[in-house]
């Protein structure tokens, strides 16, 4: 395309022609005897750049001081962007400015949100995911991206960052079409905080061996980690993974190191593995060696509750643990050939709350001699520990919701990993997440009210939420009214991409995250409309309901990045033009 801007002239004259190449906003320049032509609009936030100034080869833009060379257009301050500039040739007296097709913009932006992540600038960050999408990148390979770079510049390796890009991940296709990119931005972002200001990591090598037994390395690896020995037991892992081990052996090795100690870490360790899987399930297992390595350094220096006092008295409950997970294999045996059926799923879940821990283990060993599946015994778990949240009363200290919190998303993490690869050693997680229900029993003394539905009165208004997140003190009125559209009839998918919504709004920390996902994926484990699913919804409602409203900054960049697209001047207030 080839455009006449102006006369010579009225260039040389005036210093600056402006006009349009198709609908983009174009200025050329006059600087020291040549013509310059870039797009008009500063490409950190709109601002013409006709209005800026130009001094020895730089323009600069006059609201946020963005410099820009003039001959390539590239940025001098990478808060910005580089602009694009254009071939002028001076023809009979005519300015013409030459536009070719614009290639290559895929791989800038990708380049670009590497520069965002590399920064923490998030208006980058969020430039980038929405121009990717809207030339129809797909989700995953900006989700590869993220976590390319959070594997790489994090030296203690997977961390909260990559959890909640993998969870953002997880939930786009519950949210509404336009909370998507920010789903994404929130998951890089968050990545980009956790990995500032560390080391990059640097990952071992494999054994160089062709000779591997599974049976072996497993048992190296739990040793390993164990004993505390992060490099022994990644070089173990990496062997593992190199040698071409089935993904659901890979994943019983490393469940049963985590699962080797009592909640381990407040859950995080467990979550962490699971994450790392769902992060394959978008990425593919080609990216394994890349991926669940990084778990390793963690794992082995997490915490183990069972060297703290909470778990030992008044009841010694690791103890317990021990004797009841010492019958797995007779159990199993037992199990093998019956099906609990799923009424019983729901019974032992409400079992699971109650006041004593013997009768607690007891109803899971029975459950597993009745024939329940891995997957039935993760979803009584998860249910039971997600009642913990719709039961929490508010008169507990606001930092207990954290408490109640990681029995969830343990659960939730422990229900997927068992669906994937279930087996004697994991399904000792199960017996650990009872005992940590067990021990927040006293966060739902008194317990909070369930909701009931009224059947008369219809599903209601979810618009009615918005009060709920942008009023403190609104956490029961949430959680009914969450309850109530999905008892009456209301499409469980309208709920979820309010409550992604919700949290998409806000400037939410990682646990806000973690539980949102944690409902949304367990009510999706039960039939839609259920009593169970209705009751996950609500306490993940009321848990968002309980830490709304935030400063919103976040989102606000977003849609900053939004306008910047549609071509809005961000510079202009109620018509008049900002000086």
């Amino acid at each position: 395309m080839r455009v006449d801007m102006g006369d010579l002239g009225e260039l040389t004259k005036a210093g600056c022609l402006v006009g349009k190449v198709g609908s983009q906003p174009v200025c050329v320049v006059w600087h020291d005897g040549r013509a310059y032509a870039v797009d008009d609009r500063c490409p950190h936030l709109g601002f013409p750049l006709h209005r800026g100034s130009v001094h020895e080869g730089l323009l600069t833009c006059h609201w946020h001081h963005a410099r820009f060379d003039l001959a390539s257009g590239s940025t001098l301050d990478p808060f910005a962007d580089d602009v694009r500039a254009y071939p002028v040739s001076i023809e009979g007296g005519r300015v013409i400015v030459v536009a070719e097709p614009d290639t290559g913009q895929a791989a800038h932006l990708q380049h670009r949100l590497s520069e965002g992540l590399e920064q923490g600038l998030t208006l980058v960050t969020a430039k980038a995911v929405l121009g990717l999408l809207a030339g129809g990148e797909c989700p995953a390979e900006i989700v590869r991206n993220g976590i390319r770079f959070g594997t790489t510049y994090r030296n203690h390796g997977w961390g909260a960052g990559l959890t909640v890009l993998v969870a953002m991940a997880n939930l786009l296709p519950h949210l509404s079409p336009d909370d998507r990119a920010l789903a994404l931005v929130h998951g890089l972002a968050f990545v980009s905080r956790d990995t500032r200001g560390r080391p990059p990591r640097f990952p071992l090598d494999p054994l160089g061996t062709a000779d591997v037994d599974p049976v072996r390395l497993a048992r190296w690896y739990r040793r390993f980690v164990e004993t505390r020995s992060p490099d022994a037991a990644e070089r173990t892992l990496a062997t593992a993974v190199a040698a071409e081990l089935p993904p659901a052996d890979v994943e019983r090795l490393m469940l049963s190191a985590v699962t080797d100690h009592v909640f381990i870490d407040e859950g995080h360790t467990l979550d962490f593995t699971n994450k790392a899987f769902e992060a394959l399930a978008h990425l593919g297992w080609g990216s394994a060696l890349e991926v669940l390595p990084t778990l390793v350094a963690q794992t082995a220096s997490a915490r183990r509750h069972e060297e703290e006092g909470a778990w030992r008295h008044p009841h010694d409950l690791p103890v317990l643990i021990e004797t009841a997970t010492a019958r797995l294999p007779d159990l199993l045996a037992t199990g093998a050939g019956r099906h609990l059926a799923e009424a019983g799923v729901a019974e032992l879940a409400w079992t699971l709350l109650g006041e004593e821990p013997e009768p607690i283990l007891a109803a899971i060993s029975t459950a597993i001699a009745d024939g329940a599946t891995p997957e039935q015994l993760g979803r009584a778990l998860a249910y039971a520990a997600g009642l913990r949240i719709t039961r929490f009363h508010v008169q507990n200290d606001h930092g207990d919701w954290d408490i109640v919190h990681h029995g969830f998303t343990y659960a939730n993490a422990l229900q997927q990993s068992l669906t994937r690869s279930g087996s004697a050693e994991a399904l000792r997680g199960v017996y650990h997440g009872a005992m940590k229900v067990y021990l927040d029993r006293f966060l739902n003394v008194p317990a909070a009210r369930l909701p009931q539905v009224n059947a008369e009165a219809g599903p209601g208004d979810l618009g009615e939420l918005d009060q709920c997140w942008d009023n403190q003190g609104q956490i029961d009125r949430a959680g009914r009214l969450v309850y109530q559209w999905v008892r009456a009839g209301g499409d469980t998918g309208a709920a979820e991409a309010a409550l992604g919504h919700a949290l998409l709004a806000e400037d939410a920390e990682f646990h806000w995250f973690q539980t949102v996902e944690a409902a949304m994926r367990q009510a999706a484990a039960w039939p839609a409309g259920s009593e169970e699913a209705a009751l996950l919804l609500a306490g993940a409602a009321r848990f968002l309901a309980a830490h709304t409203p935030t400063r919103r900054e976040l989102p606000q960049v977003v849609r900053i990045a939004q306008r910047l697209r549609r071509g809005e001047a961000l510079y202009e207030e109620d018509g008049g033009t900002l000086a």
